[in-house]
């Protein structure tokens, strides 16, 4: 009887989120999508976290300079039929992992993280004493 380690399912679920990473971003990349706010944009796949029974797969999205961010995804989730069977297609799994598509805010935060970090108080709090 074979068992999976817990490791092992964390490890299988990086995997097939990665492939479904670079399936949708190909699919978006070819202009798959008829889809006349996805031609209009370039749109980024940063991250797909898969839950633990690979049966869905949550994609973290940016359009380049995060523009029109709504518009994007609203278009992104109007097609989520048609993106989930091509990403079935494209990755070999026991089942089509049914997509949801979410703004990135990651970059959003580390922008906001860095502002902080260059106020002169915090600054000055940061960098060491002298003598």
């Amino acid at each position: 009887m074979k068992t999976d380690t817990n490791e092992t399912k964390i490890v299988r679920g990086l995997r097939v989120g990665e492939q479904v990473r670079h399936a949708l971003s190909d699919i978006l990349a070819r202009g798959d999508v008829h889809d006349p706010v996805l031609e209009k944009h370039m749109v980024t796949i940063t991250e797909v976290r898969m839950s633990p029974d690979l049966r869905h797969a949550t994609a973290f999205v940016k359009p380049l300079l995060g523009k029109d961010e709504a518009v994007v995804i609203k278009a992104l989730r109007t097609n989520t039929a048609f993106l989930q069977r091509q990403v079935a297609q494209r990755v070999q799994a026991r089942f089509a992992a049914k997509l949801k598509f979410i703004a990135d805010e990651s970059f959003d935060e580390g922008t906001h993280i860095e502002q902080l970090l260059r106020q002169p108080d915090i600054a000055r709090d940061l960098t060491p004493d002298e003598g």
